[in-house]
């Protein structure tokens, strides 16, 4: 490979566009670092950069996000050919790579995207009701305003685990008959008004509510769920597959996948009729997930929801699992 200029070697330096969520446990759970890396959640390049710093020959930064390698621009070339930027979307990278020694996965939304008003993320500020990561396609708003409430509530209650699913999605649809609904303040104003008040130390009401919508606009469980089989047929044997998740389905999705294609489900019940045993794709290096540490949490409060799991790739075929199976969730209707 061509030799590069000395690139920043600390990701969470000041020169760092964010501070990568538990980098350091997840680099110290995939050590030594070396060979071809995929990071598939791009972003602001931060573990990217972590990776690269600890070893790492090359590394495939994967984003659906536009924005973000024009955010890169300045610092990219720096690495030479080590970096290379893919668009597109994580759940194609055996297209992009195979034989990969490591892939790493940061779920949900990135920082940047969350701090930019005119994304359309976050109800903490006022913006277009967009939320739309690749910045193509049907936005959150045109969601919201065309979905029915049965269609609404479905989106809320399985994506968002928002118990008020219902009440709210009548609430919009009885809102958007008076004016559409184009902004994330309204709706989180028209959410607000569905629920009790937020005790101090509470997330804000209308948190699981734009979750929920905003994994149903970016498809994320099923571009978590065929993500996951990619990196299975993507990584080489003695591979690492290292995933953050930032809520409970993300973390149960991956931790059934693994435990499915590491050979550990087991029967349902002793009475269940054996299968025939495959051979594990997977061995799982943490058998807990990892959180954050104190000093972390006191960097970055945005982490104290993370959660770290990490496995390594055998030389098993690769195979694939049912979507129910590692529980992701199922709406009732297809859009």
């Amino acid at each position: 490979m061509a030799a590069a200029a000395t690139p920043p070697s600390d990701p969470s330096s000041a020169d760092a566009p964010h501070v990568p969520v538990l980098l350091r446990p997840l680099l110290a759970a995939v050590a030594p670092v070396t060979g071809q890396w995929l990071d598939g959640t791009f972003g602001a390049g931060g573990y990217s950069r972590g990776l690269l710093a600890a070893g790492a020959e090359r590394v495939i930064g994967v984003d659906r996000d536009p924005l973000a390698f024009e955010m890169a621009e300045p610092w990219a070339a720096d690495y030479g050919d080590r970096l290379v930027l893919q668009a597109g979307v994580f759940s194609r990278m055996d297209e992009y790579a195979t034989g990969l020694d490591g892939v790493v996965l940061d779920l949900g939304v990135s920082s940047m995207q969350l701090d930019m008003a005119e994304r359309g993320f976050s109800f903490l500020r006022d913006g277009p009701l967009d939320m739309r990561m690749s910045q193509d396609g049907p936005s959150a708003a045109d969601l919201v305003n065309t979905a029915t409430e049965a269609e609404l509530a479905d989106i809320l209650f399985h994506f968002g685990e928002e118990r008020a699913s219902r009440r709210i999605a009548r609430a919009i649809t009885r809102a958007r008959t008076e004016a559409p609904i184009t902004t994330t303040l309204r709706l989180a104003e028209i959410v607000e008004g569905c629920l009790p008040r937020a005790k101090p130390g509470q997330s804000h009401p209308a948190t699981r509510s734009f979750q929920g919508l905003r994994i149903a606009v970016n498809a994320e469980y099923d571009e978590l769920y065929n993500g996951l089989m990619a990196a299975e047929r993507a990584l080489k044997p003695g591979g690492k597959l290292a995933v953050v998740t930032f809520h409970s389905i993300e973390d149960r999705m991956v931790k059934r996948f693994l435990q499915s294609r590491a050979g550990q489900t087991g029967r349902a019940n002793r009475y269940a009729p054996e299968t025939e045993a495959v051979a594990p794709a997977f061995t799982l290096d943490t058998r807990r997930a990892v959180g954050p540490d104190d000093t972390e949490l006191a960097e970055n409060p945005r982490a104290r929801s993370a959660k770290l799991r990490v496995a390594t790739r055998t030389d098993a075929p690769a195979g694939t699992v049912e979507a129910r199976a590692i529980g992701m969730p199922q709406l009732k209707g297809s859009r």
